[in-house]
């Protein structure tokens, strides 16, 4: 199906894309956040030619202007102010993977092209600090992205391996027989863990971070889409080591997630299965979950902001409709004929995480 950018657009003003907003009306005084922005970027330079798309020179120029001196990110602006409140090491890492893709893109001029190396450049010496492992993955695929295209320096390589051992040490430190993980809980945007592993393993060949990938994402899969359909972990709890997983609220973020995941893992071992699960997956936006309701709005061109209890979130904003445009580019370059078998050998198609 067709979907419209309109919403995108509605959300969309001469700084950035706007964080939040009361159903379909954009809330100018929530502000902005790197995050949405950096996750519009992506979606962009996605986009097809004969779409009007709000200029990704935008949400560039918001990551560029939103990054400090030290190379970290100040996550939040509201008005005229970046305020530190929301600050987090996961901003750094989907800014730092944007423009990776940035570079990659025949979408981008020279002067976008500039600015993108210019933004990684100065994060470079802040991934030596970061510790969260959603951070790091979203560095490793943007760093896988970039080598695989010669992109990336001999530095950047050692990044990559350094990153690539960090999330198998995790893994090692917390998996069990009956637990597949890398750490004793599950939050938010989860796959992207063995997503990571996956891009890593296409580079690097590296056997074992195949074996974790597949054992992981398997795991997560199998808790998730047992019913026939996906229900995402529910973010009143998070779903901890030894305990049930809980159903509400969830988020299109984590759909989007699992969406990407597997479809890394169909792009890195050319296997059926995982084409079959992200799409699956991806129904989770058209009807096919808890609560059989969907939340892509074909009149606003927006999504819903979750699921909850007994219904939907009515609100539609920037995170919502930006994962759902990011999976839906992705899903629909995948399947495109015209793209052939992707594999790890031969790959035509990179996939980002959300």
């Amino acid at each position: 199906m067709e979907v419209s950018y309109k919403h995108l657009k509605r959300m969309t003003d001469n700084t950035g894309i706007i964080q939040f907003a009361n159903k379909e009306r954009p809330l100018k005084e929530s502000g902005y956040t790197v995050d949405d922005n950096a996750r519009a970027l992506l979606v962009a330079i996605n986009m097809s030619e004969k779409e009007a798309a709000p200029p990704a020179a935008v949400y560039l120029k918001f990551l560029s202007t939103a990054q400090r001196i030290d190379g970290a990110f100040t996550n939040l602006k509201i008005g005229d102010n970046f305020l530190p409140t929301i600050d987090s090491e996961d901003s750094i890492g989907r800014a730092f993977m944007a423009c990776c893709f940035l570079l990659k893109s025949s979408r981008a001029d020279d002067e976008m092209k500039q600015t993108s190396k210019d933004i990684i450049k100065i994060t470079l010496p802040v991934i030596e600090k970061i510790r969260s492992l959603r951070a790091v993955s979203y560095i490793l695929i943007g760093l896988v992205a970039l080598a695989e295209d010669g992109l990336a320096g001999p530095v950047m390589e050692r990044y990559v391996n350094r990153i690539g051992n960090q999330l198998k040490d995790a893994y090692h430190d917390s998996n069990t027989d009956t637990w597949k993980w890398y750490e004793n809980w599950l939050t938010y945007c989860n796959a992207l863990l063995p997503h990571a592993l996956f891009s890593y393993y296409s580079f690097t060949g590296d056997k074992e971070s195949l074996t974790i990938a597949e054992e992981s994402l398997g795991f997560l899969t199998d808790a998730l889409l047992k019913k026939g359909y996906l229900s995402v972990v529910g973010n009143k709890g998070w779903w901890l080591r030894n305990s049930n997983i809980p159903n509400f609220d969830q988020q299109p973020v984590d759909a989007a997630s699992t969406t990407l995941a597997c479809l890394e893992g169909y792009v890195t071992t050319g296997k059926k299965e995982y084409i079959e699960k992200a799409s699956l997956s991806f129904q989770w936006y058209w009807g096919k979950n808890i609560n059989s309701l969907e939340l892509y709005d074909k009149d606003s061109g927006g999504c819903h902001d979750a699921l909850i209890p007994g219904g939907l979130n009515k609100n539609q904003g920037a995170e919502a409709i930006v994962t759902f445009l990011l999976t839906d580019q992705m899903i629909k370059n995948i399947l495109d004929e015209r793209k052939g078998l992707i594999n790890g050998q031969n790959r035509s198609c990179y996939i980002p995480a959300v």
